[in-house]
């Protein structure tokens, strides 16, 4: 979709990821190797009771879900900016995550382009909110 083809106030919903305890030793392993993530006998002593996601990972998920959407296509230019990211529950290996995406702002800039703001908020399958950020994109008018 192009930047004018979206409305503020308009949401999405995505379709849903499972975490799985080899993602999230993975990701950690590579980009965030503290021992909630990667050391399962020191995580279970610790205050999650066991090996949770890196938030960092959530906010990728989470991204993915949306971009999977496809509602950007090749319309989108880059990304410009995320505020307000708030990691809310740990996500867990076998947790289910989808996400509710919805625009809060519009910029139309020159030369056919616009920033478009949205709010991306994920929940688990107990509908728990696990996170939610602000993203935004500059994208073809």
């Amino acid at each position: 979709m192009k930047f004018d083809e979206f409305a503020i106030g308009q949401v999405f919903h995505t379709k849903s990821f499972r975490v799985t305890k080899e993602n999230v030793m993975r990701f950690a392993e590579e980009f965030d190797p503290q021992y909630m993530h990667v050391d399962e006998e020191k995580a279970n002593q610790g205050r999650f009771n066991g090996i949770i996601a890196s938030g960092i990972q959530t906010l990728a998920i989470s991204f993915k879900l949306w971009i999977e959407e496809g509602y950007y296509g090749d319309d989108i230019i880059a990304g410009t900016e995320m505020n307000h990211i708030k990691f809310i529950k740990p996500v867990y290996p076998d947790d289910e995550l989808h996400s509710v995406v919805e625009v809060v702002d519009k910029k139309p800039k020159k030369s056919g382009t616009g920033i478009l703001t949205v709010l991306i908020f994920t929940y688990n399958h107990k509908e728990e909110k696990v996170f939610e950020g602000e993203l935004s994109v500059l994208i073809k008018q």
